[in-house]
């Protein structure tokens, strides 16, 4: 499945993961000590009661939120959630992907682009200013001669297949 960089706003992004931090948060010890609460007064009190009903209580919270991450008002935090993955899977090819740039491998060129704006798409929404990257200028160097594009909009996962995990 091909994943496009999309343009939030920062702002928005970050009122929205500090409001769902502190739901998720607030809704984690609810249900911790609910769930701990009834497992003591069914069975008698016991630390490891009390564990278990935090336990079931993060897995209350991981199911509610695993069904409401489609939600309109979820969509920045779940955006920045499969960017950061895409951009992790990349990171594991990177050894590999810098040796195919030095061939001029015009896919390891699309997706070392792709990571480094993606890179930078992320520092501007945790409020970062991204890093000056030699590497970011190589790539656009190597593309420029190649006469692509500068801006790589798209990733496709399986394009990593071509290339071996560093």
């Amino acid at each position: 499945m091909v994943f496009t960089l999309e343009p939030y706003d920062s702002h928005t992004y970050r009122r929205k993961a500090r409001m769902i931090t502190f739901i998720m948060v607030g809704q984690l010890l609810i249900f911790g000590l609910l769930f701990a609460m009834l497992l003591t007064t069914t069975f008698g009190p016991s630390l490891w009661l009390n564990v278990l009903g935090g336990i079931l209580g993060l897995l209350a919270t991981s199911a509610m939120f695993a069904a409401l991450r489609d939600r309109p008002w979820m969509q920045e935090v779940g955006y920045v959630w499969q960017l950061k993955q895409h951009l992790s899977r990349i990171n594991s090819h990177l050894p590999a992907l810098r040796q195919a740039m030095q061939e001029d491998n015009r896919t390891a060129l699309d997706i070392l682009a792709f990571y480094h704006q993606g890179l930078a798409q992320l520092a501007e929404f945790n409020g970062r200013t991204p890093s000056d990257d030699d590497e970011l200028q190589r790539v656009e160097e190597r593309r420029e001669a190649l006469a692509l594009p500068l801006q790589v909009e798209q990733f496709d996962p399986q394009d990593l297949h071509a290339f071996k995990r560093g």
